[in-house]
């Protein structure tokens, strides 16, 4: 299965693995962490999703991706629950016979994550919890794929 959403820490070992296959010879992957907020002060982000429907929105950003780059592999891993500053949030792994390919792969579908899967995110900080809205740099980043994302006005 290509799309693991979780709360436990993020099990990096087994994405590798499934990545390596004689016909790879390149791979790449992304982790992001939850990072503070401007001037410091985050205690916690939480992140909600729709079991089923984020699965199947990732799924399809894969699927979509794999002609597109021509990778033999690529998996998605992310956390949802309570998470605090430095914790892996989220792992992206490509694979495919050339470097380049993997790499824009991998950036194509952290660009895609960052707009179009279901996830809601909420800081909680020193002014109370917040929820996170769609930032234009997103946006931006994933049009450079010609996409444009569903968040723009």
């Amino acid at each position: 299965m290509p799309v693991h959403i979780c709360e436990q820490p993020l099990d990096l070992a087994q994405a590798w693995q499934r990545g390596l296959a004689a016909e790879v010879g390149a791979i790449a992957s992304f982790l992001g962490v939850v990072r503070d907020l401007p001037g410091g002060g985050l205690q916690a982000l939480e992140l909600e999703h729709y079991p089923g429907m984020t699965e199947r929105a990732i799924e399809t950003m894969i699927e979509q991706a794999r002609p597109r780059f021509g990778l033999h592999h690529a998996e998605v891993w992310h956390r949802v629950g309570r998470l605090a500053v430095g914790e892996p949030i989220v792992y992206v792994l490509t694979a495919s016979p050339h470097r380049q390919a993997a790499l824009d792969g991998c950036a194509f579908l952290i660009d895609y994550l960052k707009t179009q899967a279901p996830f809601w995110k909420k800081e909680h900080g020193p002014a109370g919890a917040q929820w996170v809205d769609a930032r234009e740099a997103d946006d931006a980043a994933l049009a450079r794929w010609g996409i444009s994302a569903r968040n723009s006005a």
